[in-house]
């Protein structure tokens, strides 16, 4: 079996609901063994978002929610109150032996209880110490809590994605996934494992700050750096792609297809195919920018006119045989229907010894194709304090002092 590259590392993800839950849960497809602290009888909020649970066996409460299944796999669940000095000593003896500690509490919340950075590191001086927040460490607005919507319109991404002005239901838009949220959980990975490279180099532990705010920004990416250089905020396209043209949603008989013959090289094969070559010459089609932006839905009508005389399977055939970018649109059953799909195995069946089903099904990681040190789902999503005993054990504390920490409601 293929040695992990995260073999040996410890994390404690003392976070919640999405997004610094995911950095942690990547960490954990990569090997490293994360243990996540929750509040007792209560757990991580994200146990009760979503719009479905996995069911339980022999009516189990799993409290496994969609939001908490698809970010908290590869992880043990501790039971732990950190307000009480009895818990903040669990933690503080955990971190002896970390070299990661991931939270998303408020600005200077930990620092209450002696768990912030610089309380911590006087223990472990290597430890890795990640805050995920909404609005960052500093600024006037860093005490602000902050969930994915509001990023999403605060960062700019909204103001480019939605229908364009002077069409019916024109406006900005929110993305449906929570894309600033699991685009935070990657930064967070990937600012850790940067860290921990630099700590293999200097043998020194760091602080890093991850905002939800810094990603909304970042992520607007090319279109946001259009109007670093133009000064002219772009419009929104709709389902139109942001680089070249013509790029969109086609209609056919019987399904949609989107298509992408954004160089000048794929339109010149689009208007042969169409039996139309003369439009790669007509002026108003006869530059990326003309076919992307100004004559867009012009030249859009055309091509549906074109491909509506056909089949969604006839038009991606005949897209495919001229090298044409092109794919079907899927509605979320037809994604685990679709053969490549299908062959690269994205729906991980796995192992859930509470599930009703025996399983959960979860999606692969798209790291799982590392040829040496591959991603890998080794644990469902734990029940809440699933794995308590075990970690404590390992700390050091007998059946008798677990039962005492239990009784005091402490785990």
């Amino acid at each position: 079996m293929s040695k992990s590259a995260l073999d040996g590392i410890r994390v404690i993800d003392m976070s919640r609901v999405f997004a610094a839950p995911v950095g942690a849960q990547i960490l954990g497809d990569l090997g490293a063994d994360v243990i996540k602290l929750e509040r007792p009888g209560v757990g991580d909020d994200g146990r009760g978002y979503g719009t479905a649970w996995v069911e339980g066996k022999d009516g189990i409460e799993t409290r496994q929610s969609s939001f908490f299944t698809v970010s908290n796999r590869n992880k043990r669940s501790v039971t732990l109150n950190h307000t009480k000095p009895e818990g903040q000593e669990i933690v503080r003896k955990l971190v002896e032996s970390a070299d990661v500690l991931i939270e998303n509490y408020k600005v200077g919340d930990l620092a209450r209880f002696g768990l912030d950075y610089e309380s911590l590191k006087e223990i472990n001086p290597r430890l890795i110490y990640c805050s995920v927040t909404g609005f960052g460490q500093t600024g006037p607005m860093a005490a602000l809590p902050g969930y994915d919507g509001l990023f999403q319109a605060t960062g700019g991404m909204m103001a480019v994605t939605g229908i364009p002005d002077g069409q019916p239901g024109a406006g900005p838009l929110k993305a449906g996934p929570s894309l600033v949220d699991f685009i935070t959980g990657h930064n967070t990975a990937l600012a850790i494992m940067g860290a921990l490279l630099y700590r293999a180099q200097s043998g020194e532990g760091q602080y890093i700050d991850i905002a939800l705010l810094d990603t909304s920004v970042a992520m607007v990416s090319h279109i946001m750096q259009d109007y670093l250089i133009s000064g002219v905020p772009p419009q929104r396209l709709g389902n139109g792609g942001n680089g070249g043209g013509p790029a969109d949603l086609i209609y056919c008989s019987d399904g949609i297809i989107y298509l992408t013959a954004g160089t000048d090289e794929h339109y010149r094969r689009l208007t042969v195919l169409m039996e139309q070559p003369e439009l790669f010459t007509d002026p108003r089609f006869d530059s990326n920018f003309k076919r992307g932006k100004t004559n867009r839905a012009e030249l859009m009508d055309i091509i549906n006119a074109w491909s509506r005389q056909f089949t969604q399977a006839e038009v991606q055939a005949k897209l495919d045989g001229a090298g044409i970018p092109a794919a079907r649109y899927n509605e979320l059953p037809d994604v685990w229907e679709d053969e490549q799909v299908q062959y690269r195995e994205l729906r991980a069946r796995t192992p859930h010894a509470f599930a009703a089903a025996g399983y959960v099904d979860l999606i692969r990681s798209p790291l799982a194709q590392m040829s040496a040190s591959p991603a890998t789902i080794r644990l469902a999503p734990p029940m809440l304090g699933e794995h308590t005993d075990e970690v404590l054990g390992e700390l050091g504390y007998d059946e008798a002092g677990i039962a005492a920490l239990r009784e005091a409601k402490i785990v």
